[in-house]
């Protein structure tokens, strides 16, 4: 009896189940009407200044037209434009006029990237039969392009075993970059006495040997490209015994010249060798009978390098005490004796014309 009652029951059990998938599987026949999204690529690289195409697309079982969202996400999201199809809902925002196009198909196209485009993308399109809209996220990254970076350093010529040698990859523009350095063409391998810095911009040299004199490049690289520099020969010259002793040498010389320059001073009469002998000289002038009758001074002049005196013709007058029949004055046109003219005379040749001596006229008096 227990096994009759037994087999009913799990009949009836095995029923059930299978009305339950069929009535499951009549329910997906009919179905929840939702949209399906397709994002190709969730990340899309562009470079300030151009273009970027976010692109999606959906189905759906309904022929009405969708509604297209696309917002920015930020701590708030930024509507960045809203359409029925490809027409906009409504007025763009100002930093979006004149940079945008909506596809049939959902797609976004943005014209002259800039940075502040960089983001995360939301879509979502619905259609009105639909239950539920389709939903997808893009991310978007926007870079400047690289311009050739060159490669700068204090020296290009070192000596060996000298102090460190630093090498800076610069270059103009550029975002999120990344370097990479060269040594003989080939990437160079972390070594002791090569380091980089965290961003790896400087390659300092520690101690430099003569194995690193070779050639030296960098690579920059983003997410929009990748530019290598022109490459630098780093020269390193041996450092020689001879070398250090010129070098000791020429310090020691130098020491000692300065201590010499530094405690040595010009006597009184090295300052001025020819003052006793010029003053002497004049002394002797001024001491001299010609200097005390004449009536103008003498004028000094110079004559083939020696100072000479011009040759002086002075004018005497007769002794008013010596003639008593002289009771004019010098100068008076009834003058009945006239002064004696005569030539200055002749002092050891000092006082003679430059042009040589000049012949002595005669001595003549008019009675």
């Amino acid at each position: 009896m227990k096994a009759e009652k037994k087999a009913p029951s799990i009949s009836k059990i095995a029923s059930q189940v299978l009305m339950l998938v069929v009535c499951l599987a009549s329910f997906s026949s009919t179905g929840v009407l939702a949209v399906n999204m397709t994002v190709p690529n969730a990340l899309i690289r562009g470079t300030a200044g151009g273009e970027a195409l976010l692109s999606v697309s959906y189905s759906s079982s309904s022929l009405d037209l969708p509604v297209i969202k696309w917002q920015l996400a930020r701590e708030k999201s930024v509507t960045v434009v809203q359409s029925i199809g490809t027409d906009i809902i409504g007025t763009l925002r100002p930093e979006y006029r004149d940079r945008i196009l909506v596809f049939e198909n959902g797609t976004l196209l943005l014209h002259n990237l800039r940075l502040s485009d960089d983001g995360t993308y939301d879509v979502e399109i619905s259609i009105t039969d639909d239950t539920f809209p389709g939903e997808g996220t893009i991310t978007l990254t926007v870079d400047e392009a690289i311009s050739r970076p060159y490669i700068h350093t204090e020296a290009l010529a070192v000596l060996e075993l000298s102090e460190n040698v630093v090498l800076n990859c610069s270059h103009d523009n550029g975002t999120r970059t990344a370097y990479r350095w060269f040594k003989g063409g080939k990437p160079l391998t972390n070594v002791t006495r090569f380091t980089l810095s965290p961003e790896q911009k400087f390659l300092t040299i520690t101690r430099v040997l003569m194995a690193d004199d070779d050639v030296y490049s960098c690579a920059v690289e983003n997410p929009v490209g990748n530019v290598t520099s022109l490459p630098i020969r780093l020269t390193v010259y041996r450092r020689s015994s001879l070398y250090i002793i010129l070098s000791t040498g020429g310090i020691f010389l130098l020491i000692s010249l300065v201590t010499v320059c530094a405690c040595w001073t010009p006597t009184k009469e090295q300052r001025h060798p020819s003052t006793k002998h010029l003053s002497s000289f004049y002394d002797h002038l001024d001491d001299s009978p010609l200097s005390q009758t004449a009536d103008e001074l003498p004028k000094r002049k110079k004559h083939n390098g020696i100072n000479a005196v011009t040759s002086l013709y002075i004018l005497q007058q007769k002794d008013p005490s010596t003639d008593d029949s002289s009771s004019n004055s010098v100068g008076s046109p009834d003058l009945e004796n006239p002064p004696c003219y005569s030539s200055s005379p002749d002092h050891g040749g000092r006082l003679s014309p430059p042009n040589g001596p000049a012949a002595s006229s005669p001595h003549r008096c008019i009675t």
